[in-house]
């Protein structure tokens, strides 16, 4: 164990004696997810560099406060990348941010999410245990995958110190395709698509005027030149669409910037749900999984019904209110239990990140 964790290590087993809350933190660009963010800074800034990379073997593995911009520039030097396109939210990113954040960009619904992708990790847990989870290979996993359960878990299970993960080769072929159609309309297209054999990496609905869809191919190079083709629009220019699609993984499209004092929503629901009813039109993403709604305070339980309705959950993503609470929707009885369970064994004096997903975790 090198000094910088073994310093981490020694903080944490004293913060547990004292059952003192402490505050996991790497870049902080992630700090307005959650319920709240309390307790002592625990810094991961010491915990840098690149352990492993074998491109050959597309593993890499990165210790969790390595900065997230500095990696994806190691794997893009020998053409590969992190395909669920992990937001960043600022320039201080981390590996460990991104995993315990669990975020995914625009292709998410076409090459999977971001606990797909972790192999294995190192955890330093409540007892100040520095334990190994998984490996560098898929095969190693057995039993309950402990290493992709810490994907998402906001940091309150522990302390992330290392990260495997399995990355890809750019695709060789790229393009966008822009078409004018109604909200309905581009549900019903996606839909439609998503049963064929096409090289769809990424959608986004705008509910600009009218409507338009912008629908990002990617895979062979004969592959995406025979979907443009069959499936009509206009193509776009790739060099001034990557700005486009670089703003909308890190919601900088001036639809996220007009909020205008309203809450930003996040819902998550099946890809074939139908045109839901809110307050306004949203943003649609990850071909119609994903959908991003302006409200204001008091349409709360308006948009959290239409997410459930449709057979999804709604997440209060964003806000500006001070008081605001019940940022997820509640857990049912049985996940509760499981969830207090995991915190109990992870972390027995409830240290870390405490009251991140829910006054009890």
């Amino acid at each position: 164990m090198d000094e910088a964790l073994a310093a981490l290590v020694e903080r944490i087993r004293a913060a547990a004696a004292l059952r003192t809350p402490l505050r996991i933190r790497g870049g902080g660009t992630k700090d307005f997810l959650g319920e709240r963010v309390e307790g002592e800074l625990l810094d991961t800034a010491t915990l840098r560099g690149i352990v492993n990379y074998e491109p050959s073997e597309l593993v890499v593995t990165v210790r969790a406060g390595t900065p997230l911009a500095q990696l994806e520039q190691e794997l893009a030097q020998s053409g590969q990348s992190l395909p669920f396109e992990p937001p960043h939210f600022g320039g201080g990113a981390t590996v460990g941010g991104m995993v315990a954040a669990a975020l995914s960009g625009p292709a998410r619904a076409s090459v999977g999410s971001v606990r797909d992708y972790v192999l294995g990790l190192d955890l330093v847990n409540g007892r100040g245990e520095h334990l190994v989870f998984g490996g560098q290979v898929m095969k190693n996993v057995a039993g309950y995958d402990l290493s992709r359960l810490m994907a998402g878990a906001m940091g309150t299970l522990g302390l992330i110190t290392e990260v495997s993960l399995k990355v890809l080769p750019v695709a060789p072929a790229e393009a966008t395709l822009r078409f004018a159609l109604s909200q309905a309309e581009a549900l019903g297209k996606l839909n439609a698509w998503g049963g064929q054999p096409l090289p769809l990496n990424a959608s986004t609905w705008m509910p600009d005027e009218g409507g338009t869809l912008w629908l990002r191919l990617r895979g062979a190079v004969a592959a995406v030149d025979a979907a443009c083709r069959s499936l009509g629009g206009e193509r776009m220019d790739n060099a001034r669409m990557r700005a486009h699609w670089h703003a909308c993984r890190e919601q900088q499209l001036p639809w996220f910037a007009e909020r205008g004092g309203r809450d930003l929503w996040r819902l998550s629901v099946p890809q074939t749900a139908p045109v839901l009813e809110l307050p306004e039109p949203p943003v649609v993403e990850w071909h119609g999984a994903q959908r991003w709604v302006r409200a204001a305070a008091g349409d709360a339980a308006r948009v959290r019904q239409a997410a459930v309705s449709a057979g999804g959950h709604a997440t209060l993503f964003r806000t500006d209110r001070a008081d605001a609470s019940g940022r997820y929707t509640p857990l049912s009885a049985p996940l509760a239990t499981i969830h207090q369970r995991l915190k109990e064994q992870f972390d027995p004096a409830g240290i870390f990140n405490r009251g991140r997903l829910s006054p009890q975790f």
